[in-house]
């Protein structure tokens, strides 16, 4: 049984996407950076503890027939040293639109599995390039209401990329989930512990 630890309707569209059968259950947990902390470890670590905090709240679920399985997963945008969560509101989304403008960034995904037996990890980056972007344009990103709930204030599958000439990497990281390391992730967690791997 696997659950996905996230009410990110695009990594639950992706993850059915790829033939995966799964529920959905949020972990709400406190997202908060810690101080000091890197991207990577921030993405890691909050992709952990979605997933243990649900494995934990459904672990009576867990039997030796029918193992849990617990998906989580987060994704930043990194810019100039800045890393950039979802927009507090309309003023965070154009600094945040601002900044990435005619600019090269990197989008982090953490992702975490945890069983009864063990938890995986991994982290996928993808480089993207932006175009410049005017004043008129970001106004009417913002206004459409499409970057408000996005990592880096945006979302490179729907209005915003018509400034994206270019990326290096998995496109369905920026999504929101990159498929084909999760696929990976959760062979390997069903791999028993010590198992040869060759």
């Amino acid at each position: 049984m696997l659950i996905l630890a996230s009410a990110s309707p695009r990594r639950h569209e992706l993850l059915s996407q790829a033939g995966v059968a799964f529920t959905v259950v949020a972990a709400g947990i406190n997202e908060d950076l810690l101080p000091n902390e890197a991207a990577a470890a921030y993405v890691q670590r909050l992709a952990e503890e979605k997933a243990q905090a649900v494995w934990n709240a459904n672990r009576t679920a867990d039997t030796a027939d029918e193992p849990l399985f617990v998906l989580g997963a987060d994704t930043c945008v990194v810019c100039d040293g800045h890393i950039l969560g979802k927009p507090a509101g309309a003023a965070d989304a154009r600094r945040m639109l601002e900044l990435l403008s005619g600019r090269t960034h990197a989008v982090l995904t953490g992702l975490a599995v945890v069983t009864g037996r063990k938890i995986v990890r991994d982290l996928e980056i993808t480089q993207v390039m932006f175009n410049c972007i005017d004043d008129g344009e970001i106004a009417r990103y913002i206004a459409s209401g499409e970057p408000l709930d996005k990592a880096g204030a945006y979302a490179i599958q729907g209005y915003a990329a018509r400034w994206i000439p270019r990326i290096e990497g998995c496109y369905f990281n920026v999504v929101g989930l990159p498929i084909a390391r999760t696929i990976a992730l959760l062979a390997e967690a069903q791999t028993e512990p010590g198992a040869d791997k060759s």
